[in-house]
């Protein structure tokens, strides 16, 4: 695979910026999952460093199972209309929706520590912090509601 390559695969597979991925790859001699490793610490850092900032805006959203039987309210909030209205937020805000309804938790502790259902490898925190990470904006649950018949 050559450099380029890599950039890209890099940046579909963390969401990091161009040169955030650059600069690992170029540190970690183009080894990727280091270079992925390094990406999800700064990311972290990142998230740590916006964690006390206001949150202003946000977004409510909604899951249904196909059965009709289990439903999700999640309340997703941000510090900016402009990133509640991106297409990444609103795809967070319905995968923490089905994710709730999926695995039922009892808080929103719960629920950020649980595995994510799309990929067990992360945790719901852990879509929190790439996706706060990628738009520069604190972003967290405020609220979430599971209902069941």
């Amino acid at each position: 695979m050559n450099d380029l390559e890599l950039l890209k695969k890099l940046r579909e597979e963390t969401g990091a910026g161009v040169m955030d991925c650059k600069k690992a790859l170029e540190e970690n001699s183009n080894d990727l999952e280091k270079a992925k490793e390094q990406l999800t610490k700064l990311g972290l850092e990142k998230a740590a460093k916006k964690s006390d900032r206001e949150i202003k805006a946000g977004l409510v959203d909604a899951y249904l199972h196909t059965t009709g039987r289990v439903g999700a309210v999640v309340a997703l909030g941000c510090e900016t209309d402009f990133v509640a209205r991106t297409e990444d937020f609103k795809k967070l805000s319905r995968e923490v929706a089905m994710q709730a309804a999926a695995m039922k938790p009892k808080d929103i502790e719960e629920l950020l520590a649980q595995a994510y259902i799309r990929d067990g490898s992360k945790t719901v925190k852990d879509l929190l912090v790439a996706l706060t990470a990628k738009v520069g904006e604190n972003i967290i649950i405020k609220d979430f509601k599971v209902l069941e018949v």
